[in-house]
């Protein structure tokens, strides 16, 4: 990723203020990550940094002070803020009962190229993003990056609506930080909703931005606008997703929240109260960015599901990206735990030392490139089909005589399959899903069994002849769905010696208690809460499905133990 690279015009700041002002921020240690000067009537000029302020000289602010500054500044606005022209710097005035300017408040604008790689993969889908956070963390800086990513390099009609002429600095030319982006400035903080509609109806832009949504009619404007398919990029008040929720001028960016009154079988099934708070539309910002720091952010890539996580009193789980020393983006998922209501009302939350998370992903295949093992195989005479009157898995397996050599004697080795007439996709799912040790041949002579529906031997005869002349064993299955080859692959390997029945995983290895009850919970968050199916987990001990089950019941939830030996597991069902 390229370094990010900053302008920030600061000597054109310095300028203005005064005298021992400027000698007191001449060096360059002085200017580094320098935020803002304070200037307040009758005490010391104070600098400003992240998480400090030192103070400038001695000697103090005197009316005399503030009027040379004033008078070298634009004109200040309804919203006491002014400007230098052509810089992004922002001074904001502090006035007395007779309007008198007592103070003033002189805040660093930079132009930081580079800080839009931490969404620049947001841009490319075309939804509509909102940034939050508290002030000073950078929310105008990334939004004035985003502006001109979106014109020059993605070649979008882009409208800036900059209210306080922060975004595009002071003056009727636009800084060169948005790019080929256009400013709408506005003439008073209260009409910016009339000039959001103004840009749509007027200018034709493919995207909005917007510094600072506030008020109920800029929200509405916000909403008119994405409902007209124009892109918004947009910052808001409030630190986190969760603030917008509570904000009840605010909400209709993420939804808006209504009561609902349910029926009684409805609660009963919900286990809840008859009376809940529910969204009441489709967010306005199908994206959302909270700002922790300029280096961190946490990125919710659905907030429609987050905002009904948050009425459900769950904690969304958001994605964490973050600027390492070395400029390189870094992607993880939130650690955030999931807060559980017992019976009583009282919330609990999961201990604070957490296993590393068990993503819910598919289990890599058994290596086929393993070392080369002689790998057993009965070479007992095929005999008949071995099919029950019903054709199920448990009626009978072909060439698996009595006199078979015990499981527990043959070497731990992947079997080796070959499917007929069954989706390879299913088998390869079913094999992931249970971290069966199978792999799939292209041929009856590669393979150690043939798992084959009851329709296909009669179809392809050959198969039946090939399994009967190497002595390969088949076994027959109802149908091609994933419960029927998930239970004939646990069989054929009960049988092939992969799986002892008595071992606690089908690897052999040790439980891990903590990384199977966060296991659980991820299948309860994700899938089973917000989806409404049941989910099967891993196989895990007697000890283990116990704690998982006792975990759903945390939930409200129902569960049940499937499979047999090694293969047993726990299967969770929705409310």
């Amino acid at each position: 990723m390229a370094p990010q690279r900053v302008t920030d015009d600061l000597d054109r700041l310095l300028e203005v203020l005064p005298a021992a002002v400027q000698q007191a921020l001449a060096p360059a240690e002085a200017r580094d990550q320098l935020l803002e000067v304070v200037l307040d009537l009758g005490r010391v000029p104070e600098a400003r940094y992240p998480g400090r302020a030192v103070a400038l000289g001695n000697a103090v602010v005197t009316r005399g002070d503030l009027a040379a500054v004033v008078e070298q500044l634009g004109a200040f606005g309804g919203d006491n803020r002014a400007g230098i022209e052509r810089t992004l710097h922002r001074i904001s005035a502090i006035r007395n009962r007779s309007g008198d300017v007592v103070g003033l408040t002189c805040r660093v604008g930079r132009a930081v190229f580079g800080t839009v790689a931490m969404v620049r993969d947001l841009l490319d889908t075309g939804q509509s993003l909102l940034l939050m956070g508290r002030p000073g963390v950078g929310k105008t800086t990334a939004l004035r990056e985003i502006a001109r990513v979106l014109a020059d390099e993605l070649g979008k009609r882009v409208v800036v609506i900059d209210t306080s002429n922060e975004i595009a600095g002071d003056g009727d030319i636009p800084h060169p930080a948005i790019g080929r982006a256009r400013r709408m400035q506005v003439a008073r903080p209260e009409l910016q909703h009339q000039v959001m509609i103004e840009a749509v109806e007027n200018h034709m832009p493919e995207v909005i931005v917007i510094d600072e949504i506030g008020t109920e009619l800029e929200a509405q404007a916000a909403r008119t606008i994405a409902e007209r398919g124009v892109m918004l990029v947009a910052t808001a008040h409030g630190n986190e997703l969760a603030n917008l929720v509570k904000n009840p001028t605010l909400s209709d960016l993420v939804g808006g929240i209504e009561s609902v009154t349910l029926g009684d079988e409805e609660a009963r099934r919900r286990r809840t109260q008859k009376t809940v708070l529910e969204r009441a539309a489709e967010p306005t910002f199908p994206l959302a960015v909270e700002m922790h720091s300029r280096s961190r952010w946490l990125v919710h890539r659905d907030v429609a599901r987050t905002v009904d996580l948050l009425l459900r009193g769950q904690l969304p789980r958001p994605q964490v990206r973050e600027l390492d020393g070395d400029g390189q983006l870094r992607l993880q998922e939130s650690p955030t735990p999931l807060p559980l209501t017992r019976p009583g009302g009282e919330e609990e939350r999961m201990p604070a030392r957490r296993p590393r998370p068990v993503a819910l992903a598919p289990v890599p295949l058994p290596d086929p490139s393993a070392p080369a093992r002689q790998r057993g195989r009965t070479g007992s005479p095929a005999g008949p089909s071995g099919r029950g009157a019903d054709g199920a898995p448990d009626a009978a397996t072909t060439g698996l005589a009595d006199g078979d050599e015990p499981a527990g004697s043959r070497p731990q080795l992947p079997l080796r399959l070959y499917a007929a007439g069954v989706s390879p996709q299913l088998v390869e799912q079913a094999v992931r899903s249970r971290r069966l040790p199978v792999q799939q041949v292209e041929a009856v002579a590669e393979a150690d069994a043939v798992l084959s529906v009851r329709q296909q031997l009669g179809r392809d005869p050959a198969v039946r002849q090939q399994a009967q002349a190497h002595g390969v064993p088949i076994l027959v299955i109802k149908a091609d769905t994933l419960p029927q080859i998930q239970r004939g692959l646990e069989r054929l390997l009960s049988r092939h010696g992969a799986l002892a029945p008595d071992a606690p995983t089908p690897a052999g290895q040790q439980d891990d208690a903590l990384a199977a009850l966060e296991e659980c919970r991820l299948a309860v968050e994700q899938l089973v809460l917000p989806q409404g199916r049941p989910v099967e987990l891993l196989p895990r001990s007697a000890r283990v499905r116990e704690l998982q089950a006792e975990l759903a019941a945390r939930y409200r939830l129902g569960s049940a133990v499937f499979g047999s030996g090694g293969q047993q597991r726990l299967r969770i069902f929705p409310a």
